[in-house]
């Protein structure tokens, strides 16, 4: 399961030409670990993405189950679905 997750938001920053090399602003994304992540699930405040290309999510043995599939292409359109009071926890593998 090596680089199994990635976390909140750095998935967009990295997939969004020029996000990340904006000077007027600091990025500072937290990271979680596989256990933190594992502790967390069923928690009613996070809510877990799993950002892949649905070809490769489609042929995914491993997903974590209640994720939700976005692709990472097409977050103008679907982020701003989930609510803001909700810790997003973005993943691929």
């Amino acid at each position: 399961m090596r680089n199994f997750f990635f976390f909140l938001w750095i998935s967009i920053v990295l997939g969004v030409p020029g996000c990340a090399f904006l000077p007027e602003r600091e990025f500072k994304i937290p990271w979680m670990s596989r256990e933190e992540l594992q502790a967390s699930l069923g928690n009613p405040d996070f809510m877990i993405v799993d950002v892949r290309k649905k070809p490769d999510w489609e042929a995914s043995l491993r997903k974590i189950p209640g994720a939700f599939h976005e692709d990472y292409e097409q977050v103008g359109i679907w982020a701003p679905k989930f609510p803001r009071d909700k810790t997003l926890v973005l993943y691929c593998a």
